[in-house]
């Protein structure tokens, strides 16, 4: 597409990726997808022939169309673009680019500001849920300036509130896709879990870790990877997502007793290179398994609170924090999150 297609390129959260609206796309899925990988550089490691950033989490899609489902103001496509491999994978949702979207929503026209503060409800199509987001919009336009502060991003931005409602199971067909709390995997007790985020969550000691290692020696270590993909191909078909050879999907979660006075510790992997932080659905479901009684991750958290749990999840680069709405009869009603993002660019990418 040499005359260039028109993006906006922005942070959500602790992530990064383009942002496009539907109608801008090739309707085409495979040609869709193959000027999303032109347009990253993939496949290379260092994707130097793209806007990607050699990393995951900066090798991100968001596609946004005007929502014609009744209650939803836009609908949100999330498509995760390989580095090392032309794959372009629509298996997940990604909380962080979310943050994206509603400011980006208005940008683009598709949503009007409501005085101070807009609610933009967004369909996310990957998992057929819904999110809202609460940006600030003064003086009638989206605002990225302000006081808010999350852990792994510098500096400080606009608030962004996700709000998340009946998640469970969005990808996996249920919370527990098995049916239990604990499955014993290569002799490894793991809580297979979906709540928004299809994770496999496991004591970081039970696999010969400490659950406090930086990202660089999580990525080092050979044996750990090896021995966390080989549960990770036996979860998939138990968590109802088939071969999971070259899906993004389950996320790795190893958790550890918290160090900083948080609920608990994270190190997550997403799921063949260490996270940077943790995805912010990721720790909404790792913070649902810490409510579950007998799980690996109950065994090692400190949770506190009667219904409205506010539950910090230490990762690499700081916490992230959830709060976690019960019901009486204890199930998850609703996870709230503190999000920022941030415009970085609009203006035409080339593939």
């Amino acid at each position: 597409m040499s005359e260039g297609v028109r993006a906006m390129w922005m942070r959500g959260g602790t992530s990064k990726g383009g942002y496009f609206l539907k109608e801008d796309l090739p309707s085409d899925p495979a040609a869709r997808d193959a000027f999303l990988l032109r347009v990253m550089g993939s496949p290379d490691l260092r994707q130097i022939d793209g806007m990607g950033g050699a990393d995951p989490l900066t090798s991100k899609v968001a596609v946004i169309s005007r929502s014609s489902r009744p209650g939803i103001d836009v609908d949100y496509l999330f498509f995760q673009v390989f580095v090392d491999m032309a794959i372009v994978s629509d298996s997940q949702n990604c909380g962080n680019i979310l943050a994206g979207v509603a400011p980006f929503a208005i940008e683009r026209g598709l949503v009007t500001p409501q005085g101070e503060a807009t609610r933009v409800s967004i369909f996310m199509e990957n998992s057929g849920q819904s999110a809202i987001a609460t940006v600030q919009t003064p003086g009638g336009m989206a605002s990225y300036e302000g006081d808010a502060r999350i852990d792994g991003v510098p500096g400080t931005a606009a608030p962004i509130l996700l709000e998340f409602r009946n998640t469970a199971g969005s990808t996996c067909g249920a919370l527990l896709p098995t049916g239990n709390i604990v499955d014993v995997i290569e002799g490894v007790a793991c809580t297979l879990i979906d709540n928004g985020m299809p994770c496999i969550v496991m004591r970081a000691d039970a696999l010969g870790a400490t659950g406090y290692e930086d990202r660089d020696t999580l990525d080092g270590s050979a044996a750990l990877k090896t021995r966390i993909e080989t549960i990770r191909r036996l979860a998939g078909p138990l968590m109802n997502l088939g071969d999971v050879t070259d899906k993004p999907v389950p996320k790795i979660m190893l958790v550890a007793p918290p160090r900083s006075g948080g609920a608990v510790t994270v190190r997550s992997f997403i799921p063949h290179r260490a996270h940077a932080s943790v995805g912010v659905l990721g720790a909404v479901s790792v913070s649902t398994a810490c409510l579950l009684p007998g799980s690996p991750a109950a065994e090692v958290a400190t949770v506190e609170g009667g219904a409205s749990k506010t539950l910090a999840v230490e990762h690499p680069t700081g916490q992230l924090t959830c709060v976690m709405a019960t019901g009486r009869d204890g199930v998850i009603e609703s996870a709230a999150l503190l999000r920022t993002a941030r415009k970085l660019m609009d203006g035409h990418v080339f593939g």
